[in-house]
């Protein structure tokens, strides 16, 4: 996966509590389309009417917030199904930091092995953040350092936790299997003294 490190951009207020992963891509999208095609579908049933139309209301389809790469979500954001293909579903919608009270557990786990930033703040600090956004959209980019866990903008900063196993993953582009194989070495060595000792299990 690539490499994090930092991430500057727009970003999005989308407040309301417990989106899940169908609303962030929808079951048939996924029957229909494969990775790489995911992203148009985004928000589907938010951003657009039935008829097909654009819902204007909606924070994304408005300036500058269509072309938002971070997410300033509500409380239990990504619950529901486990679908890797939601945050598959952002990233190839541009976002690559999502920033909320609470994730659902599968979707926090797979956004950071796919290289999404998920970041845990108090609902306090996101309101605040939200609402000098959207009280003027000048101030709607941020610059989210993942080096130096800090989120800036507006002249202000605000520092956030990341489990440091996470933290030196992202900062070096490594999904799960990729960090396991630094340790090849010593699993190969286990191996062989395991051969040894138990050769009865290697048969």
């Amino acid at each position: 996966m690539e490499q994090f490190a930092v991430l500057q951009g727009v970003a999005a207020p989308l407040l309301f509590p417990n989106i899940d992963t169908d609303v962030i891509i929808r079951i048939e999208r996924m029957s229909q389309y494969g990775r790489g095609e995911l992203g148009p579908w985004a928000f589907e049933v938010l951003r657009f009417a039935p008829d097909g139309t654009e819902r204007p209301e909606f924070i994304l389809n408005r300036p500058p917030f269509r072309d938002a790469r971070i997410l300033l979500a509500g409380p239990n954001f990504g619950c529901g199904s486990s679908r890797e293909m939601a945050v598959w579903a952002l990233q190839e919608r541009g976002i690559g930091c999502v920033i909320a009270p609470s994730f659902g557990d599968i979707f926090f786990g797979n956004c950071l092995q796919n290289g999404v930033l998920a970041i845990r703040l108090p609902v306090g600090t996101i309101d605040k953040l939200a609402a000098r956004i959207l009280g003027d959209p000048a101030n709607a980019t941020l610059t989210v350092d993942l080096e130096n866990q800090e989120i800036r903008g507006d002249g202000r900063v605000v520092t956030f936790d990341i489990e440091p196993l996470a933290r030196a993953s992202l900062l070096q582009g490594l999904d799960p299997v990729e960090v396991t194989l630094q340790r090849e070495a010593e699993i190969a060595a286990f191996e062989r003294r395991d051969r040894q000792n138990r050769p009865w299990l290697h048969t």
